[in-house]
């Protein structure tokens, strides 16, 4: 029976597409949806159920999609609208829904919207759509890093500068900002946010109120874009940068406004498209009142994610520390920061999914640096047993392995010690030219291919039992046919540290140990559901190093 309302999300497995990158059905070097539409009975035989997309919409891409120019229509580098329409009906039918990305907070300068106020001499009439300054602001976003200015100067008939949210191509859309403004004039000089007294108030009058005219059109185009794909049958959206729309409220409410707006969307979507789902960048902010959102996604980048998988092996942002990941051969890292998030994340919302993912398009992968495909099986038990939503990261299947050292492409090189084109490379098929990603000239294809001989394909692992993409296949079956291991069941943790080990609705013990030393948990059990390299005493578990089991457990 099918689940109605929005309760899907719950049993979903979701499996991200970076769609330059998956399968090239023309020979032009990029992915695009014809390939995905070819590769469905693949993506189908790993048992996930849900799709999601990176940007698929018509973009220079400046910064890999994340800079739309068209909301409403597919970039023809993936192919056209009807392509959508056809790949969202061959997957419902097989059991697999679609979600795309909606980058929320800018666009790009090309987009209609930003050409018609660039060369504009003065405000929109009905409310600007992005933020202008007349004269530029010495400090005014916190978000701002230096040497890369947030405002930037008018390339156009338009005087003064325009508020940027990440390059220079991507000019931030006006949701308003806070109300910390009287009176309004611009003669107070701007003060370091951290050091200002609370009831010190600077005006500027560029600071639209959330509910001026520019902020309502830009709403109400949310709702027209999020409308116009989930009439084409899409499942919903990940949201790109969706607590960063209104501006300064991480200085004063907390996002509460910001929550607001999201919370109108929510309940105009309960109205006419009750089946949406809604996923955020991150985690939803808590400011009382019904959450808008159906997930908290525990990002790659961030210190829940790190803490456990990303020792840094691709490189580090400037503001992550210095990290041991728990789960690497060294055995030197800890748990604790994953479970006070996750801890802190369901305090008062005990039931709410939240989105562990292997990897993303914005970091690394399961296997970066030293890790070897030995490493692996821990990691993904984990990920697939905790009780956490999973998203599989295209190649993460067959373990592929994070390249560095590769070119600045669309923009993938952010920060010198940042390089995300490691974990965007093209999928591998297969031992043909270009691993059957495509037929183009190896130097035209969008990122180059693992150049190892013994990289992984899915063709050599699909009819080998012992392979990564058929561990993933039967963890994920395994998954469905237990309940105890799905998001329902509650999560008891009896070991945090080497071995990690928690019992899931009261029935299952899960133990891995991703350190390359044994380890030893005192614990009673049943059957082995599926278990490599554990040694059942009386009493006690002998894990071996990289070993991993669940058990059923005694009444």
């Amino acid at each position: 029976m099918a689940v109605m309302g929005r309760e899907w999300l719950a049993d979903a497995v979701l499996y991200e597409i970076y769609p330059q990158s998956f399968a090239d059905s023309n020979g032009d070097g990029v992915g695009d949806l014809r390939g995905v539409i070819d590769k469905l009975d693949h993506i189908a035989s790993l048992g996930v159920n849900v799709i999601w997309f990176n940007p698929c919409f018509a973009s220079p891409f400046v910064d890999a999609g994340y800079d739309v120019s068209d909301y409403l229509t597919i970039a023809p580098r993936y192919g056209t609208n009807e392509d959508m329409a056809e790949l969202v009906v061959k997957a419902r039918e097989r059991g697999i829904r679609i979600l795309l990305d909606l980058v929320a907070g800018h666009t790009s300068i090309e987009h209609p919207w930003f050409q018609k106020e660039l060369n504009a001499d003065g405000p929109d009439p009905e409310g600007d759509r992005y933020i202008w300054a007349e004269e530029r602001p010495e400090r005014t976003w916190t978000r701002e890093q230096p040497g890369t200015p947030a405002w930037v100067p008018s390339p156009g008939p338009r005087p003064g500068y325009y508020l940027k949210n990440f390059y220079d191509e991507q000019p931030a859309l006006n949701f308003g900002w806070v109300d910390r403004a009287e009176p309004a004039t611009d003669e107070v000089p701007l003060q370091d946010e951290t050091d200002r007294p609370e009831d010190v108030r600077i005006a500027r009058p560029w600071r639209d109120p959330v509910d001026g005219p520019g902020p309502r059109r830009n709403r109400q185009a949310l709702k027209d874009i999020i409308g116009h794909w989930l009439d084409l049958g899409v499942a919903g959206f990940r949201v790109d940068m969706a607590f960063s729309l209104v501006k300064d409220e991480e200085l004063t409410r907390g996002y509460a406004e910001t929550v607001e707006l999201w919370r109108e969307i929510r309940e105009w979507l309960e109205a006419d498209h009750p089946d949406a789902v809604l996923i955020p960048e991150g985690g939803e902010p808590r400011v009382g009142g019904p959450l808008a959102f159906d997930a908290d996604f525990f990002l790659v980048i961030k210190d829940a994610h790190a803490s456990l998988f990303n020792n840094q092996y691709a490189g580090r942002l400037p503001f992550q520390a210095p990290r041991e990941a728990f789960f690497d051969a060294e055995g030197r890292g800890s748990t604790r920061p994953f479970l006070d998030a996750w801890a802190e994340a369901r305090a008062d919302h005990p039931d709410r999914s939240i989105i562990l993912a292997t990897a993303d398009h914005d970091f690394d992968r399961l296997r970066c640096g030293p890790r070897e495909p030995e490493q692996l099986g821990a990691a993904l038990i984990f990920l697939f047993t905790w009780g956490s939503v999973p998203c599989l990261y295209y190649g993460d299947e067959i373990g592929m392995r994070y390249l560095p050292g590769l070119p600045n492409v669309e923009g993938s090189i952010c920060d010198p010690g940042y390089n995300r084109a490691g974990c965007r490379t093209p999928m591998q098929w297969d031992d043909s030219p270009n691993a059957g990603f495509s037929t183009a000239e190896a130097s035209k294809l969008y990122l180059p291919i693992d150049p190892e001989p013994d990289r992984p394909t899915v063709a050599a692992q699909q009819d080998d039992p012992e392979s990564t993409l058929n561990f993933v296949r039967r963890l994920i079956a395994l998954r469905q046919a237990t309940p105890a291991l799905g998001t329902r069941a509650s999560t008891r943790v009896v070991s945090e540290g080497y071995p990690l080990a928690y019992v899931r609705g009261g029935t299952h013990l899960v133990v891995v140990n991703p350190r390359r030393e044994p380890a030893t948990l005192a614990f009673d059990v049943e059957a082995p559901v599926w278990a490599s390299g554990v040694e059942v005493r009386p009493g006690e578990l002998r894990v071996d190093g990289f070993g991993y089991g669940i058990f059923t457990v005694p009444a």
